[in-house]
């Protein structure tokens, strides 16, 4: 990913709320599971960490995007923007 590609990405997803919310249980199959299905869907997710939670938001988001395969766009404190490029057909967010 291009730096102007990531900075069209912070852009998009500073609009954005979070749909999730990482908390004191930390990860679970099931959490991975339903951001996987997320980022399928939308492609563009933004993630927040819980005061409660005392894993690193930047080793949270790095894990995550590994097992999604999907792409660290940015951590600012305890919020994670994670990417993933959709199917051509399913394609929401055009990329510059």
């Amino acid at each position: 990913m291009t730096t102007k590609q990531r900075a069209y990405l912070k852009g998009l997803a500073m609009t954005m709320d979070p749909i999730f919310q990482i908390g004191k249980n930390s990860m679970t199959p099931e959490f991975t599971k339903a951001i996987q299905e997320a980022l399928d869907a939308r492609e563009l997710i933004k993630i927040s960490v819980l005061k409660n939670c005392m894993d690193d938001p930047r080793e949270l988001a790095q894990m995550l995007a590994e097992r999604t395969k999907s792409q660290v766009v940015q951590v600012i404190g305890k919020k994670i923007v994670l990417y993933k490029e959709g199917k051509d057909k399913n394609k929401k967010i055009q990329l510059p």
